[in-house]
């Protein structure tokens, strides 16, 4: 039952085979049993999500069946907000913080039929500050389903810990720099993070307004599809909303020969691991096997990091000035980001500005990049998930080795498409030393379903995202 897909539970359920609260009680135990085993689990809400199975049995039994996503349970990154219930943003300082409404998502996947079993645990504030240890959580660090050992990634730890775990079948987690792509890649399940604009994030806390995206975590790129029809959307209560909707229709995805994908190989020489490197030349193999494509791009030489630091940096000292201010910001678990938070309020407006035209700059570069390709393909990391107690300030397994390249290759994809607010998949493309890795496809904006078509047809390839670990 606990690695079935969202299509398999649900056709079950329909079938009777077992109702909705059996099928709840039986996730919400494993949750709360094997949760704080990797740090995973903020809040169990047992006793919502099992008043709400009771109201989805009444619906099957009189053979209301709404949709894929009714009666499956799925868990949400605690800075999206459950009504009546403690959203502490993975934070000491905010412990106890309750909402009266339900974030949009939530609503959303109510309506649905779908139903949140937990809360998740999730680096504190995001990130916003930046972090040296992944212990920087009122719940202690993320902890890899694969190797206790290594680190879950952030900041969305706990649902990419839960899924790979089978602890809920999907979950919801945000993104402003890798935090969706990280802990998928890191934890072997299938992220998306979706084009900026197109999830409403009313409700959600913010750390970057202008860079926040709230995505689905899954098993598979299939499943991440139903998600973000679910939750996709215009919403007046976001002021960042595209106010487009989003249909799942893969099917409409034209023929692999018909379509072109940019990628890096010269990337690879850099990668310190070279059985880390090998993994994802494999992976460059299958994709030209399929029949795609293949074109070498490179991004131009631009400082997209440090305008993607800059632009955060200024909205999070905005966003967390009360913190600050009020002192409260020393209860924070990881020194760095108090510090971080702090020298925030040193940003002055030209510093804003300057980072906006860079951004701008990038999103027209865009353009003319997939003017020649339909999509990118590159590592979603360069390496497996590191030890939980290494500094992130340590090598991320990069190494000259002495080589020269000519050009950039498609090294800043993240902190470049995050910038640009692209959509991007993170699907695993194999595994080096028991722990896996993921590869990321990434579009012009609102091109979902042209990456989750390619990433179904790849997982029918591979089995990566069927792999699980040991976590009974």
């Amino acid at each position: 039952m606990f690695w079935l897909s969202i299509g398999e539970l649900h056709a079950k359920l329909a079938a009777k085979e077992f109702s909705c609260q059996e099928l709840t009680k039986a996730w919400l135990e494993r949750l709360e049993k094997l949760g704080p085993k990797y740090n995973a689990l903020a809040l169990s809400l047992r006793k919502p999500s099992i008043s709400k199975a009771k109201d989805i049995d009444k619906e099957l039994k009189r053979d209301r069946v709404r949709g894929p996503l009714q009666g499956i349970p799925y868990g949400a990154k605690d800075l999206v907000s459950f009504a009546k219930f403690p959203t502490a943003w993975g934070a000491k300082p905010y412990a106890g913080q309750v909402f009266d409404d339900h974030a949009r998502v939530v609503k959303k996947l109510d309506s649905a039929g779908s139903i949140c079993v937990g809360k998740l645990a999730m680096v504190e504030l995001a990130g916003g500050g930046g972090y040296r240890y992944a212990a920087a959580s009122v719940n202690g660090p993320g902890l890899n389903p694969w190797d206790t050992g290594r680190w879950a990634g952030g900041s969305s730890s706990g649902p990419g810990s839960a899924v790979a775990a089978g602890l809920v079948p999907f979950a919801l987690g945000s993104e402003t720099w890798g935090s969706i792509v990280t802990p998928a890649a890191f934890c072997g399940v299938t992220g998306l993070r979706p084009t900026y604009g197109l999830v409403s994030r009313a409700g959600a806390m913010a750390l970057s307004w202008t860079l926040d995206k709230i995505g689905p975590m899954c098993r598979s790129a299939v499943d991440c599809g139903i998600v973000l029809a679910a939750i996709a959307g215009g919403d007046s209560d976001d002021p960042g909303s595209a106010g487009k909707s989003f249909y799942y229709a893969p099917e409409y995805v034209r023929p692999n020969k018909e379509i072109t994908v940019g990628y890096a190989p010269r990337d690879l020489e850099l990668i310190a691991d070279r059985e880390v490197a090998k993994v994802f030349a494999d992976t460059y193999a299958a994709f030209r096997e399929m029949g795609f494509t293949m074109k070498e791009v490179s991004l131009p030489e631009m400082p997209y990091g440090a305008a993607a630091s800059t632009i955060i940096g200024c909205e999070a000292s905005s966003i967390f000035e009360d913190l600050i201010a009020s002192g409260k910001v020393e209860q924070l678990a990881d020194q760095n980001q108090i510090l971080g938070l702090k020298a925030s309020f040193d940003y002055s407006a030209r510093d804003y500005l300057k980072a906006m035209r860079v951004r701008r700059l990038v999103q027209e570069m865009f353009g003319k990049v997939f003017d020649g390709v339909d999509v990118l393909l590159a590592p979603s990391r360069i390496n497996v998930a590191s030890p939980v107690a290494q500094d992130m300030d340590a090598d991320a397994g990069i190494v000259n080795r002495g080589v020269t390249l000519p050009t950039r290759g498609l090294r800043d994809l993240s902190a470049a498409g995050n910038l640009a607010g692209l959509p991007g998949l993170s699907m695993p493309c194999g595994f080096v030393g028991g722990l896996p890795l993921g590869i990321s496809v990434v579009s012009r904006p609102f091109q979902e379903n042209l990456i989750l078509g390619m990433g179904q047809r790849y997982q029918e390839r591979t089995d990566w995202h069927k792999r699980r670990p040991k976590v009974d």
